[in-house]
C-alpha cells in the first residue's frame, strides 16, 4: 500500500494522477470526499468493485454508489428527466447521492442487479478528478456497519493493507456520510440524512 499525502485546498496533480493511474489498473484506493473517505474502484473494473465488497465486508445485495466527475456527466450512467437535472443541478456539487435510474452503461455488480443507481458529485476537486476518466465506487472507507473514521491512519488500521493507495489529506471535519435522496419517486425521498 502506497499512502500519498497533499493538500485538500490545493491538491498535487501527480498525487491524483498516480491514484487515476492504480484505479485505471483495477487498484482500489481511499480518497477523500466532501464528507468522509470513500473507497474508490473503476466501476468497469467487476474484480476491483468486488474488492471493495470484500474490504468493507460489504454483503454483495447491497449495491454501491457512483461519483462522477461533474453533473453533465450524470447522463452517461443514469436516465435523467428534466425535474431531475434541475435538482441536481441545485444540489450539485455537494454531500448528496441521488438515487436514480440507471443506463445499461452500469455493470451489474455495482449495482447488486437493481434498476437504480446512486450517484455522487461531491464537492472536493480531488474526489471528481479521480472520476475523470471513468466513473468510480463512492461508499464510506470503513467495516460495513462500523464507525465511520476520519483519519487515513484510524481507517488503514480498522480496513487492514488491502488497499492499494492512500490519498492523505489529514482529517476529515465531517462523520457523516452523504444524505441519499431517492429521485426515482414521485416525490423525492429522503433514505438517509
Amino acid at each position: 500500500m502506497k499512502i500519498l499525502k497533499t493538500d485538500n485546498a490545493a491538491p498535487d496533480e501527480h498525487v491524483i494522477n498516480e491514484a487515476i493511474d492504480v484505479l485505471a489498473n483495477g487498484g482500489v484506493i481511499i480518497y477523500p470526499t466532501d464528507t468522509v473517505y470513500g473507497l474508490g474502484a473503476n466501476i468497469f473494473n467487476n474484480k476491483a468493485v468486488r474488492n471493495v465488497f470484500g474490504i468493507k465486508q460489504r454483503n454483495l445485495l447491497k449495491p454501491l454508489s457512483i461519483l462522477v466527475s461533474d453533473t453533465d456527466a450524470i447522463d452517461l450512467v443514469a436516465k435523467v428527466s428534466l425535474y431531475q437535472k434541475n435538482t441536481l443541478e441545485k444540489y450539485l456539487p455537494g454531500p448528496y447521492t441521488f438515487i436514480l435510474n440507471k443506463n445499461s452503461i452500469i455493470p451489474r455488480v455495482v449495482t447488486s442487479g437493481l434498476p437504480h443507481v446512486g450517484v455522487r458529485v461531491p464537492k472536493n476537486e480531488i474526489a471528481c478528478k479521480l472520476a475523470s476518466l471513468f466513473p468510480i465506487t463512492t461508499t464510506s472507507a470503513n467495516l460495513s456497519d462500523e464507525e465511520v473514521l476520519s483519519t487515513p491512519k484510524e481507517i488503514i488500521d480498522q480496513l487492514g493493507r488491502d488497499v492499494d493507495l492512500v490519498i492523505d489529506v489529514g482529517p476529515l471535519d465531517s462523520k457523516n456520510a452523504s444524505t441519499i435522496v431517492d429521485l426515482t419517486t414521485p416525490q423525492p425521498k429522503f433514505i438517509r440524512r
